[in-house]
């Protein structure tokens, strides 16, 4: 009887994972390695500086890992232009640190994900070496895409994506970067290579993969040019810009297809995370989730968040978009800062209290938490002349610093890549060595995981009993979404309800300033969480503090 018992438990739980794979119910913390915590000295992150520094992950409550690359690489754009895939960049480690960062992760219950730069490789690649050597003779060899004739297609950072090789004659193309040329998928031999370096990696372990770029993996068979539109700058919601429609560039039929095929080799390994780096309006990045059986990537970043406004009305039509857009089996991840784009405390001016109503909101609706290292605590921009940024793509452009302020960004990524900020020692705890790959920002002294873990009120801890109370209550990561009607609430209140199984909980956020007060329409016993504890409940109606939040049962 307890065999039958047990076996009718597996499948149980088998039903349960066709239907709900568990990274639709997961929280994901995004590790820049080269930034996080260096174990040797030498002034830069390292994977066994990573293993070190996972007791603070699983402590804060994050249930997946996401690694950007450690691959072998020249490092001209910090490990997004590989050079060999199975391999690692020895500043980071070597192969042994990496399945033992696997291990140790799943020791710990945790999940991981590597980032698979699938669009592209680094110029130094033996790939590239050798389609230079080989010349045009035979092209049905290529790995990447070349051309005698260029056409007008531009990068997604601006300029002819199309760059001049002087030994093979020809133009390849480059989506990205003009040292990062782009692999022929036209090849079978090419996807099925990549797909076998998939493949290497699935086998050694990992949960699956965030995809680099993954919706210029397909250009235009063809080679038409893109048509002539009257838009300067690409945006979340349309990757198009630099006055040209990127027509047949971005977002192809076989890109959609290609993420049903590179879920399929995923299932040969099981249950695995596929998070696609896509761009466009919401029908289009869900293709790429595939068909109504959620059987493409399953999860995508929905980027047109990152530039969030803090309104209550703001996030009640990003929520109602959101809810319309991906219903189940779909899952939406909800992102507010990344290793590109500002980290999302400075869009608010490094408001720590504002920050605690952000990830309030990002830690109970439906939907996947993406948070970004150091976003937990809330690190912010350092500040750096574009003149001497490691990034290179500063010096792809020659704009006054000014003009991009203007629109709330930075062109020097390495703004938001400065060093883990763990205590206030030296460097930030980050690294015995003098001299930091990038400077650590001044603000370390007050910003620092050992200040805001002695602080019960920090930032830090408000986000750590956000994440555990998800992992104590199954509503927040199963439930169903209801937003109440902005009409049944006071100006600059945001709320709505989660329920599943017979239980509802309740979230109210106060945007304002001024305190807010809401009459309930039904009654709720518990207080799971509330900020400053400065919110009070008195029979119907809770009086929300400026700037407050809670959470009711």
């Amino acid at each position: 009887m307890a065999k039958y018992l047990l076996h009718c438990f597996i499948l149980l739980c088998m039903s349960a994972s066709a239907q709900s794979p568990w990274y639709h119910h997961t929280t994901i913390y995004q590790i820049y390695p080269r930034s996080f915590y260096d174990s040797n000295g030498d002034g830069i992150g390292d994977i066994q500086g990573i293993i070190q520094k996972l007791d603070h992950v699983k402590d804060m409550g994050y249930q997946t890992i996401w690694c950007s690359p450690f691959f072998k690489s020249p490092q001209k754009d910090f490990g997004y232009d590989i050079s060999d895939y199975q391999a690692i960049a020895p500043e980071y480690g070597t192969m042994q640190d990496a399945e033992q960062l696997i291990a140790e992760v799943h020791k710990r219950g945790m999940h991981i994900v590597f980032d698979m730069v699938m669009n592209h490789t680094s110029m130094e690649h033996p790939w590239f070496k050798a389609d230079v050597e080989r010349g045009k003779a035979d092209s049905t060899k290529d790995f990447y895409i070349w051309r005698d004739k260029p056409t007008n297609w531009k990068s997604m950072t601006g300029g002819s994506g199309w760059q001049y090789n002087e030994q093979r004659k020809q133009y390849f193309y480059a989506s990205f970067l003009p040292f990062q040329p782009d692999l022929n998928y036209r090849n079978p031999i090419v996807k099925e290579t990549m797909l076998n370096n998939v493949r290497f990696w699935l086998k050694k372990g990992v949960d699956g993969f965030r995809l680099d770029i993954f919706n210029v993996i397909y250009k235009d068979g063809e080679f038409r040019n893109n048509p002539f539109m009257m838009k300067a700058v690409p945006s979340e919601t349309d990757p198009s810009g630099f006055f040209q429609k990127a027509k047949y560039t971005i977002n192809q039929q076989e890109s959609f297809a290609f993420a049903k095929e590179l879920r399929a080799v995923c299932n040969e390994f099981g249950d695995k995370m596929l998070l696609g780096e896509v761009s466009g309006d919401k029908a289009t990045i869900k293709k790429f989730m595939g068909d109504d059986k959620n059987d493409g990537l399953g999860l995508v970043f929905n980027f047109e968040m990152l530039r969030y406004k803090m309104k209550a009305s703001y996030f009640h039509e990003l929520i109602e978009g959101i809810e319309q857009n991906f219903t189940e089996p779909f899952m939406p991840v909800y992102v507010f800062s990344n290793h590109d784009r500002r980290r999302s405390i400075r869009r608010i001016n490094n408001d720590m209290q504002k920050a605690r109503l952000l990830h309030l909101m990002q830690l109970t609706v439906r939907g996947v938490p993406c948070m970004y290292y150091g976003e937990e605590i809330g690190m912010t921009d350092g500040h750096m002349p574009y003149k001497t940024a490691l990034d290179p793509i500063p010096h792809k452009y020659n704009l006054p610093r000014f003009l991009v302020d203007m629109n709330g960004e930075t062109l020097n990524r390495d703004e938001l890549r400065t060093p883990m900020q763990w205590n206030d020692t030296t460097n930030a705890g980050f690294s015995t060595n003098n001299i930091t790959w990038l400077p650590v920002n001044p603000d370390y002294k007050t910003v620092n995981v050992a200040a805001e873990n002695a602080d019960a009120n920090s930032l830090m801890n408000s986000i750590k009993a956000l994440l555990h109370l998800r992992k104590q209550h199954a509503v927040f990561a199963n439930g169903d979404l209801k937003l109440i009607d902005k009409k049944l609430l006071p100006k600059n209140v945001l709320g709505y309800t989660r329920s599943y199984n017979g239980k509802e909980v309740l979230v109210l956020i106060n945007y304002s300033n001024g305190n807010k007060q809401v009459k309930l329409s039904k009654t709720y016993s518990n207080i799971l969480y509330q900020i400053d504890n400065s919110s009070n409940k008195k029979g119907d109606s809770v009086v929300l503090s400026p700037l407050g939040g809670i959470v009711l049962m």
